[in-house]
């Protein structure tokens, strides 16, 4: 089957095809197109992508479940590929102007940032990693991804993998300006740059100082209570607020169209 779009749209399409025999090809036609840049697709030329859907191979990938709870006591169940969370990410699609995106493509999420990082509340949660014993955060965003590079050779999840069963999970804890530079520098600078350097590049990251303000952790489930309703959003869509949700990880269950 192909979906042409983007990252929403073709979560929508895989989310009725997961666990099935049938195989998604993507066209490429939305802001961000991370699924499709992680797994090295065609992204600028749509009869490349149509002969890829007839003529690639077969690759199982992950997809992560997700059922959010709603401020009303309402809850619901959805599938997801990419990234999930609230915070940065989740106000920051909220904020982008869809005229803007219309223009210049994901670097509309660049001005929607500056308008999001003008929010420094945190929010405290309360978080249980693959059923283990339940924890307590304050934390200003929380990330929870299958993918791992955004636009811009921006390496957000260093080590997350598409098809290793696991969530890779980030989450930001900046105390004013120089927390957010510190962020940016380890994601742009030491994921971005010295990680994809060779092996004297990931000796170097390897070596480098840890932020505090910038946690990961790997999850095949997680659990997450908050105190306040939040934005949160799956796979470069907005969804709403949430009090709390929980996300499992639904191995190999989709099929999806690669470069031989």
């Amino acid at each position: 089957m192909l979906a042409a779009g983007g990252d929403g749209t073709v979560r929508a399409v895989a989310e009725a095809l997961r666990g099935s025999d049938v195989a998604i090809a993507l066209l490429p036609a939305g802001t961000g197109n991370l699924l499709a840049r992680n797994l090295d697709m065609i992204l600028t030329h749509l009869a490349d992508s149509v002969d890829l859907a007839f003529g690639g191979t077969d690759r199982r990938i992950d997809m992560g479940v997700i059922e959010l709870d709603r401020p009303d006591g309402s809850a619901e169940e959805h599938a997801f590929l990419v990234m999930a969370g609230f915070g940065l990410d989740a106000k920051m699609i909220a904020n982008a102007r869809p005229e803007l995106k219309k223009r210049v493509g994901w670097l509309a999420y660049v001005d929607a940032i500056a308008r999001a990082l003008r929010d420094t509340d945190r929010v405290r949660m309360r978080v249980r990693v693959d059923g283990g014993e339940e924890r307590t955060a304050s934390v200003h965003t929380l990330i929870a991804g299958n993918c791992g590079a955004l636009p811009g050779n921006v390496l957000l999840l260093p080590d997350a993998e598409i098809d290793d069963g696991l969530f890779d999970v980030v989450t930001l804890r900046p105390e004013g300006l120089l927390g957010w530079v510190q962020i940016w520098g380890k994601i742009t600078w030491e994921n971005g740059v010295l990680r994809r350097g060779g092996s004297v590049g990931r000796k170097l990251a390897g070596m480098a100082r840890e932020v505090r303000a910038l946690r990961y952790y790997r999850a095949r489930e997680l659990d997450v209570r908050l105190e306040r309703p939040e934005e949160f959003e799956l796979d470069g869509d907005p969804f709403g607020e949430v009090i709390g949700f929980r996300l499992r990880v639904d191995p190999g269950s989709l099929i999806v169209r690669v470069p031989a």
